[in-house]
């Protein structure tokens, strides 16, 4: 199976094979908040996580996500323009989930119950550096490439 591991000091994230090289390497954009477990935060959370669900997968590039679900828009620099203080989540999702009790999992500091995602962002978002409100954040076309390259369960190591 695959693994990610991605690097906040770096703005990258590494797709591994089993036998840990390196299959493909993407820019990212994690929390301008920084790293951090609590809820409310709007910080990346550090530590080991897995994929726990995969959401999206026949949905169109750019389509915009609610609460996980599609809105029936598809975004454009117009719709943009138009909601400026939206926090753009697009075209797929990989919803994380914590896998260390009290540090990432559980209680106030729980990675999924915090709705920690990979996901996709208007073209216009700069990878490369912090951006986000706690999300890891990638261009749609390398999320489109990851999410055909990774299963539900796929180990997610994020580091400083």
């Amino acid at each position: 199976m695959m693994k990610i591991n991605i690097s906040i000091r770096k703005q990258q994230l590494d797709l591994l094979n089993d036998d840990s090289q390196l299959i493909r390497r993407y820019q990212i954009s994690s929390a301008k908040n920084g790293t951090g477990q609590q809820n409310g935060s709007f910080c990346t959370p550090l530590g080991k996580h897995i994929v726990r669900a995969k959401i999206g997968s026949e949905q169109p590039v750019n389509t915009v996500f609610v609460r996980r679900r599609p809105t029936g828009e598809i975004y454009s620099p117009e719709l943009g323009e138009r909601y400026p203080a939206r926090d753009w989540i697009l075209t797929r999702i990989l919803w994380l989930s914590g896998c260390e009790p009290g540090f990432n999992r559980l209680g106030t500091v729980d990675t999924m119950q915090r709705y920690i995602y990979i996901h996709g962002s208007p073209d216009s978002v700069e990878m490369g550096k912090p951006g986000s409100i706690g999300c890891i954040r990638i261009s749609n076309h390398d999320l489109l490439d990851l999410f055909d390259r990774v299963a539900v369960g796929t180990q997610v190591d994020i580091i400083a």
